[in-house]
């Protein structure tokens, strides 16, 4: 697989995941919930100043700004790990899923970097709601609510303090758990619980292929090189 065949991986993804993002930030309270299909796929706007999933390092600026530096030194590091792993042949499914983790990595440092400088704040708010369509939504939304671009600079927050825009909840299981279940009886249970994003998925997908299907993949790897030995 040619490494401009990977980056046009990357590129895509990145197109899909900030196009997504900038719709959302620009046209949702900070809450607001939508259904798109039912109850188990919804459009939820949050934003975290953490890793994938809501996860943070710390609650400080300073572990923001840290996690933001370590992000753009794993991309850089990743673009050249991507090359290396071509030029050295692996297979297409090890370079597609590099791809996709690249791209995903890339996608929430952009956030990271960038949308402080260029987006106002999106605090939650009185006028964030539940809604049964995006139609409706936008028909009772105070636009006056939501973040808008400015002037670079001028946004809510510096370089490497931007907060990732998540969306994507996928509740597919959710019901109050029976009382006689000691500790944890009548508490809700909802499965799959994390809001997340375009770019989380791509990692996600990423990863999860690496591991499930490593042999098969390293294995392909191994029958190349040995049908095709070095003099």
């Amino acid at each position: 697989m040619k490494y401009r065949n990977a980056i046009l991986i990357v590129l895509l993804i990145i197109l899909a995941d900030q196009a997504l993002k900038i719709y959302v930030k620009t046209s949702f309270c900070n809450g607001d919930d939508v259904k798109i299909m039912g109850n188990w796929f919804r459009m939820h706007f949050i934003e975290n100043e953490g890793m994938a999933y809501g996860l943070k390092i710390s609650e400080s600026v300073v572990g923001k700004i840290i996690l933001s530096s370590f992000r753009l030194f794993a991309v850089v590091f990743g673009f050249y790990l991507l090359k290396r792993l071509i030029t050295k042949g692996y297979s297409k499914g090890v370079i597609i899923c590099g791809s996709l983790i690249l791209a995903g990595a890339l996608g929430n440092l952009i956030d990271s970097l960038f949308y402080g400088l260029i987006f106002s704040d999106s605090p939650f708010s009185c006028f964030s709601g539940n809604y049964e369509s995006l139609s409706g939504m936008v028909k009772n939304h105070n636009q006056q609510a939501v973040a808008h671009f400015t002037s670079f600079g001028s946004g809510y927050g510096k370089f490497l303090q931007g907060k990732v825009v998540d969306m994507l909840y996928f509740p597919l299981v959710d019901f109050n758990l029976p009382k006689s279940i000691p500790f944890i009886g009548g508490k809700n249970f909802v499965f799959f619980e994390p809001v997340f994003n375009i770019a989380d998925a791509a990692i996600s997908v990423g990863v999860l292929t690496l591991v499930l299907f490593q042999r098969t993949l390293l294995h392909k790897k191994i029958t190349e090189n040995a049908a095709n030995p070095q003099v």
